[in-house]
């Protein structure tokens, strides 16, 4: 029996996924696993039953990574689960940017109370008048589940279509429409396009990427998108960007001081996984990756910790092993079964930074004295007996 605990309300439709070896506990400290949405981690103590993190979602801000890591706490997420619901929002804010929607909506507001509202409209529309976007030129920064959908939609849409990854997965690669021009250089993106919508995580060297250095090389009146992240743009350079005509529309589904209300900016309230479609599948795919973890030891969409995948166990018995990424571990693993005349019908390594993981399918049962000694291994994190 295993047991998880919910830091955010969490779809029906997902937890309905647990079998009867799972239940839900209100105590933290007895929860081998933990389903999050947005709920900040950082300051939570992680009691030593915890085995994994599943997030609802595909930002792992809200969870201390590294410390997890350490503590041989995998910490999964959901790519692609929200695609949709993100794509569709992205499309709608490269409308409202080209076409002034929203300003002309606000007129109409504003005029409510004129019984010739109606004729009145015919003289100030004028002022709301947008482009098309139909043969426009799109860049995409980021080409994962979402700038993949965003993409696609975009070349349907009659768009000319520019798109930069250097990290681009075989996945995304196949679901790409082939008239998609893979760029090389972002600078191209920058320099070409009329309207630019980035899709990337947030990192260390993503953190700002859409600086005044990256916004001068852009075309004049460009529109700017991010359904993203806020920090990757550096949003007081895209201010300035909008007051020199630089920038035509800022784009953002991130709230906060530096753009709410701002002129040139239209700022949605983090809207974009906010359908029911997209927190169903997010739940259920955090179930899904949690319940196959704890049930199997099976690692699919960890952010800390490598993939791995050997199936259901067949075998008499499974260990999986958290250890450092260093020289000579398997030898040692092979080594301790190896004394005790256990033999290993199945075995994967696989290895993410710093740190990396082991399954372990053997023909016997190992005891308490090899788990021992696995843990005893220098560099060795976490022993789990998965079977």
């Amino acid at each position: 029996m295993f047991q998880y605990a919910c830091l955010n309300p969490i779809a029906g439709v997902g937890l309905e996924k647990f079998t009867e070896d799972f239940k839900k506990t209100e105590n933290v400290e007895e929860a081998e696993g933990i389903l999050v949405r947005s709920a900040s981690m950082h300051d939570m103590e992680f009691s030593d039953n915890l085995l994994a993190i599943a997030r609802a979602g595909a930002g792992v801000n809200n969870i201390p990574l590294e410390e997890c890591a350490k503590k041989g706490i995998v910490v999964f997420n959901t790519p692609g689960a929200n695609a949709n619901g993100v794509k569709e929002l992205v499309i709608a804010g490269m409308l409202l940017a080209s076409r002034d929607v929203v300003g002309g909506i606000e007129w109409v507001k504003a005029n409510a109370s004129d019984p010739e509202v109606g004729k009145a409209a015919e003289k100030a529309k004028k002022a709301y008048a947008g482009t098309e976007v139909q043969d426009k030129k799109l860049g995409i920064i980021g080409l994962g589940a979402i700038g993949v959908k965003v993409a696609n939609v975009a070349k349907h849409m009659g768009m000319e279509v520019y798109g930069y990854d250097p990290y681009v997965s075989v996945d995304a690669a196949w679901n790409l429409s082939r008239d998609v021009k893979h760029v090389l250089n972002v600078d191209e993106i920058y320099e070409n396009c009329d309207i630019i919508t980035i899709h990337v995580p947030l990192l260390d060297n993503t953190k700002g990427m859409i600086n005044a250095e990256a916004i001068s090389k852009m075309k004049d009146g460009v529109i700017l998108l991010n359904f993203a992240r806020d920090l990757l743009c550096d949003e007081k350079a895209v201010l300035e960007g909008i007051g020199s005509g630089k920038i035509r529309k800022y784009v953002s589904d991130f709230p906060n001081s530096v753009t709410a209300g701002q002129e040139g900016c239209i700022v949605i309230p983090h809207l974009g996984a906010s359908t029911e479609e997209s927190e169903d599948n997010c739940a259920k795919a955090a179930v899904r990756e949690l319940m196959n973890y704890l049930e199997n030891g099976n690692i699919i969409n960890s952010v800390n910790y490598p993939n791995c995948d050997m199936g259901i166990c067949n075998q008499a018995g499974r260990i999986a092993i958290m250890h450092s990424n260093t020289a000579n571990m398997i030898t040692k693993f092979t080594a301790c079964f190896g004394d005790e005349g256990i033999n290993i019908s199945d075995m994967m390594n696989k290895s993410k930074g710093e740190y990396a993981y082991t399954l372990i399918d053997t023909e016997v049962k190992a005891d308490s004295h090899i788990i021992e000694k696995l843990k005893g291994i220098d560099g060795v994190i976490k022993v789990r007996v998965v079977k």
